[in-house]
């Protein structure tokens, strides 16, 4: 099942993740970069505030640009592959899917041709290196480790507008 389109009010927001150079699909990879990013909270006495996402910075499929993280009640020091900052505020095209996780490349898909077709433009710019955003997200409300159902699985795809 997926959501109509919609556009949603975000406010800022702190996280940390890990910074990932992938090529899709790349679900194979995404458990270890979990597990370190999980390790890294209990070893420095954070705790997440929200649901894990993936923000995807650039974009040149089959390659990626991407930080898979969790919000924080505040930014942190970091170094290495961990990167904290804030997402952005503003004004965002969304989408929220219910179903396996194989089918998000469609769901992206889906909010992209809706907002060119009713003239929403995304906080993007193409780039030699591919399309850069603003911020481009996958939120995942559940996981198969809580979820067995494939069909139960939720996931908001929301990309900033251009102000």
């Amino acid at each position: 099942m997926l959501t109509l389109p919609k556009i949603v009010d975000r406010p800022t927001l702190a996280y940390v993740a890990i910074k990932a150079h992938v090529t899709a699909p790349f679900g194979d990879k995404i458990p270890d970069i979990l597990h370190r990013l999980f390790r890294y909270l209990k070893d420095n006495n954070l705790r997440e505030i929200g649901p894990v996402f993936f923000r995807y910075t650039r974009v040149a499929m089959p390659h990626l640009e991407m930080e898979v993280g969790v919000p924080l009640d505040r930014t942190i020091a970091t170094n290495g592959d961990y990167v904290s900052g804030s997402l952005p505020a503003g004004r965002y095209g969304e989408v929220t899917y219910f179903g396996p996780y194989d089918d998000l490349v469609t769901v992206n898909g889906i909010l992209i041709g809706w907002a060119q077709h009713v003239g929403w433009t995304f906080d993007a710019r193409q780039e030699p290196e591919g399309e850069w955003f603003a911020n481009r997200l996958e939120i995942y409300h559940n996981s198969p480790a809580t979820e067995p159902d494939p069909a139960k699985l939720q996931t908001t795809v929301s990309i900033k507008l251009k102000d």
